[in-house]
């Protein structure tokens, strides 16, 4: 009978034990910056509603039409979350959070699911990070949600990126810029693509966000939203720009950039970096005051960004910065004998209590072995451990690092260790 074979389903891979020192260092960089802006950190369910993903990321999405992991169970119809902004958005209205008082700046880091075709850096199980300002219609929010997102890509070290601004105004403006928009495509109509063509009725400005060849040159010759802003779109944008201006932040204006969302109002926004190839975005966001009413809330002003992971991480392979190194063993202790793994069992946790890491053999290999492993661990020390040294007391503590050794007693094998760490 044949061994049975499993692998992880198509578009989802491992993140292997030499790739999560990276992830980790990545994940405490964000920490650390939305501390510093004094965001907190929200954590939803991987499933949601399936009608709170239809209502809050919209019908014609190419995410809900063609992404969703979607399933039924009992009469409840389940997606795995393919974004979080709705998802914050429901917890925000379920748990009343607008009764903690002042705005709500939080932020998310964590697993998405879309069933797209794969490609680097486009899994069907793909990670994000992200933030949401709920509360504020000011432009400020605005600046300092984009401001967060500079700040996470400079720290890591990231220089070669774009960052692309709009207004797609407000319900007022977009409905003029809607008619506006369908009166220039409607005569082309049999020329766009079939998406595009059932975009027009309902939606036309999800056309501007369209990859299909086919519709390249109408969206180049397209009227742009500028010209039908209202004057508090118009403001409104005038005061994200200059505030961005005045935090040295630079930006091209990109009459085009509607993101992927309906639930997108004034400023938008994306992060895209050339060393990515085709699919160029790093990151992207903007407001979306009408979300909060439409899931079920108060009319509520809000913003945010999101932010590919492994998109991240593959920017940084290619510009060679190295987010995370391996982590480098304090002692490794080599056992010669039965009664030597019993002493080195029973000292290491003195060592990790003291904040040393510290390991030792598993499987009775020899001296030689186990020094090899030491050395493949990155151990600073060896302490060797045998007959001997049990008998007498006095332990051989090696400096793997310096070449040099000195005998010890057990009571001070902490100390050394720790006062080589500090110097």
């Amino acid at each position: 009978m044949a061994k049975p074979s499993f692998s992880t389903p198509l578009g989802m891979v491992d993140i292997l034990p030499e790739e999560t020192p990276s992830w980790r260092a990545l994940e405490q960089i964000i920490h650390e910056e939305a501390a510093k802006f004094n965001f907190q950190e929200i954590r939803t369910p991987i499933l949601e509603p399936t009608e709170l993903i239809r209502r809050g990321v919209g019908q014609l999405t190419d995410i809900v039409t063609k992404e969703i992991f979607a399933f039924k169970k009992g009469d409840t119809h389940y997606v795995l979350r393919p974004e979080l902004t709705a998802p914050v958005v429901r917890s925000y209205v379920q748990h009343h959070l607008d009764q903690r008082g002042g705005i709500q700046k939080l932020y998310y880091i964590g697993p998405m699911f879309r069933a797209e075709r794969p490609q680097k850096g486009r899994q069907r199980q793909f990670h994000q990070f992200g933030l949401e300002v709920i509360g504020s219609a000011d432009p400020v929010a605005d600046i300092e949600t984009i401001a967060f997102m500079m700040r996470v890509y400079q720290r890591i070290g990231i220089k070669n990126f774009t960052l692309k601004l709009n207004s797609v105004g407000d319900p007022e403006s977009r409905e003029r810029y809607k008619q506006v928009l369908r009166d220039y495509l409607e005569p082309k109509r049999s020329q766009l693509s079939e998406l595009s063509q059932q975009r027009l009725d309902k939606n036309p400005m999800r056309i501007l966000d369209s990859k299909e060849p086919e519709d390249q040159k109408f969206i180049a010759k397209a009227p742009t939203i500028q010209d039908y802003l209202n004057e508090d779109s118009s403001i409104h944008f005038e005061q994200v720009k200059c505030g961005l201006e005045s935090l040295d932040i630079a930006f091209e204006i990109d009459p085009h950039l509607v993101r992927g969302m309906d639930y997108y109002t004034r400023t938008a926004f994306e992060l895209s970096s050339p060393i990515l190839g085709s699919q160029d975005a790093l990151a992207g966001g903007g407001r979306y005051d009408l979300l909060v009413e439409e899931i079920g809330g108060k009319p509520t002003p809000a913003v945010g960004f999101a932010a590919g992971m492994e998109r991240l991480l593959i920017a940084c392979e290619k510009l060679n910065v190295s987010l995370a190194k391996k982590s480098a063993l304090d002692i490794y202790i080599v056992s010669l004998g039965e009664d030597a793994r019993n002493w080195a069992l029973s000292i290491l946790p003195e060592l990790r209590t003291h904040s040393l890491s510290a390991s030792m053999d598993y499987t009775g290999k020899s001296m030689r072995a186990q020094m090899k492993e030491a050395n493949r661990e990155l151990s600073r020390f060896t302490l060797i451990v045998g007959e001997n040294e049990l008998s007498t007391g006095t332990f051989i503590l090696r400096n793997m690092t310096e070449s040099n050794e000195v005998a010890i007693s057990a009571s001070e094998i902490v100390s050394n260790v720790l006062a080589y760490k500090k110097s």
